[in-house]
């Protein structure tokens, strides 16, 4: 090496080492009908704690050992975080609608470097767990005081995990979908273009995949109507074939109740006409209906639910026993 390339090493000898990592997560959506998100999520987290953060020049109060996480509108944001050593941490960080995209910043001082540009250290950064779906993004940070431009290379295992962007540079980003349960291993090497050994340095970071939770699905109550005129029954019933109109996936559940001193049959009559109502009036496909005789309650009742596709169905609740119903009796008027 050179004596002019020696003295220019010195020059660019950094004294700190910092980190980013982040991770993109689709928004999740429990319900049956999926949404266009109208914004995006980015979750930062820094070691330590306590550092000044700024988005977009606007300051957000200090940074914690645990994930904040900021709701923003689609787009490019920059990210400003005041460092231990008074410098500042920055990117412009594109934050897409619907995921989240997790930054990971860690600040070290670096040890004694040595003399000559190689070798040099290389850190990767990234998450040490994420969810699978998330975008991973694998940073590098290389101490190098060399004249000469790096190159990096970087491998992903397992094969199935695909890179969206960032080859030939020092930030990857990775999809971990379909990944739950698996690790990803990214490995960088960057090297000056030489033939010499020591100056092709690798580094590897490990990222746990979690799977998704099963959500379970249930069915939703929509309405109940007790003692309902026809033309509140009617006005019920409209909403609910909104309901299924606006959703084809889902199937109403329909349970009638006769009450204690209805007229016999007073049950059926409700089934009959709910039944009818929805299929010729308002168009359902009867598939779609199950109406069932739920017993005898105090008063005529009607329960309306919606049942998403997978979900269990609901269950008749009576609170009146077949022994205690009295039909067309009148209550006796109270002294």
């Amino acid at each position: 090496m050179s004596r002019r390339r020696f003295i220019l090493s010195l020059k660019f000898v950094f004294a700190a080492l910092l980190a980013l990592a982040f991770l993109v997560v689709p928004e999740s959506n429990v319900s049956a009908k999926a949404k266009k998100a109208k914004y995006g999520t980015i979750k930062i987290l820094t070691a330590p704690g306590g550092l000044m953060l700024m988005i977009d020049g606007k300051p957000r109060g200090e940074t914690t050992a645990d994930y904040r996480a900021f709701d923003l509108d689609p787009g490019v944001h920059n990210v400003q975080i005041r460092l231990p050593n008074g410098q500042f941490w920055m990117r412009d960080i594109e934050v897409p609608a619907g995921r989240v995209k997790c930054v990971v910043v860690n600040y070290r001082p670096l040890p004694p470097i040595a003399k000559l540009p190689c070798p040099f250290p290389v850190n990767i950064s990234a998450p040490r767990q994420v969810t699978d779906g998330e975008i991973i993004t694998y940073t590098a940070d290389i101490v190098y005081s060399g004249t000469d431009a790096l190159r990096y290379t970087w491998k992903v295992t397992p094969s199935s995990a695909r890179i969206i962007s960032g080859l030939g540079t020092p930030t990857l980003n990775v999809d971990s979908t379909g990944l739950g349960s698996q690790r990803i291993v990214a490995t960088l090497t960057a090297d000056d273009g030489s033939s010499d050994p020591a100056c092709a340095q690798s580094a590897q970071a490990v990222s746990i995949i979690a799977p998704l939770e099963k959500k379970s699905i249930v069915a939703q109550e929509f309405d109940e109507c007790n003692s309902c005129s026809l033309d509140d029954q009617k006005a019920r019933l409209d909403n609910l074939a909104v309901e299924l109109q606006n959703d084809p996936s889902t199937r109403a559940h329909i349970i009638a109740y006769g009450g204690r001193m209805s007229p016999l049959r007073q049950v059926e009559k409700l089934m009959s006409r709910t039944r009818d109502y929805l299929i010729t009036k308002r168009g359902i496909d009867a598939s779609r209906l199950v109406v069932v005789n739920g017993g005898f309650r105090e008063e005529d009742s009607v329960e309306l639910w919606i049942v998403p596709s997978g979900a269990v169905a609901p269950r008749a609740t009576p609170t009146v026993q077949a022994g205690e119903v009295n039909p067309g009796r009148k209550p006796r008027r109270k002294n």
